[in-house]
């Protein structure tokens, strides 16, 4: 017994229904992925550096005049400000920056402040009990070339700078009136991450 015509065409449109149904987003999706006009909208608070710098510690010191190990920035997420000065502003920034960490929750211990400066912090040290704190002096042709691989945020100024455990320098944020959109930024990306 032959299938009727009108039966065989219905059936391949079903056919063709059902197949569609997993093809054509996969078009879709292929299209904007190689389409060059094509970028996601990413919502972040701060400002993507594209693409992310790798960090090196070379010309980097501790406090006591130790160098500091070359994969230093790996392993935790990283909130680094380069200072010009060791003044009042920095404290208070620090000070600002330590409340972002510790609202973070159960990811504080993921997450740590990094001191740089280029020298200008004679017997810049942690404060007692200040463990997330890290303060590195940046000297010689190396720790003047690690500064000035690092971007100004706004207006040629240092700012505040999100490292990734892979010490990959990825996001800069002012240095003044940030501490909220870092906060949004890292609530987001420790969320989304597995890594640090």
């Amino acid at each position: 017994m032959s299938v009727p015509d009108e039966a065989r065409r219905s059936g391949r449109r079903q056919l063709l229904l059902v197949a569609s149904i997993f093809i054509v987003p996969l078009v879709a999706a292929a299209a904007l992925y190689f389409s060059s006009d094509w970028r996601p909208v990413v919502n972040s608070q701060g400002t993507l550096i594209d693409p992310p710098r790798t960090l090196t510690a070379s010309g980097l010191y501790f406090p006591d005049g130790r160098p500091a190990p070359a994969d230093v920035f790996e392993g935790k997420w990283s909130i680094l400000h380069p200072a010009t000065a060791c003044d009042a502003r920095t404290e208070a920034l620090f000070e600002e920056l330590g409340r972002v960490r510790i609202a973070l929750d159960k990811d504080t211990p993921r997450v740590r402040r990094v001191l740089l400066h280029g020298g200008n912090c004679a017997g810049a040290a942690p404060p007692a009990g200040d463990t997330d704190l890290v303060v590195f002096a940046a000297s010689g042709p190396e720790g003047e070339a690690f500064l000035a691989s690092i971007p100004s945020a706004v207006d040629g100024a240092p700012g505040i700078y999100l490292v990734d455990p892979h010490a990959n320098l990825m996001m800069s944020y002012p240095a003044i009136g940030s501490a909220r959109g870092l906060l949004k930024d890292l609530e987001r990306l420790l969320r989304l991450s597995n890594i640090g």
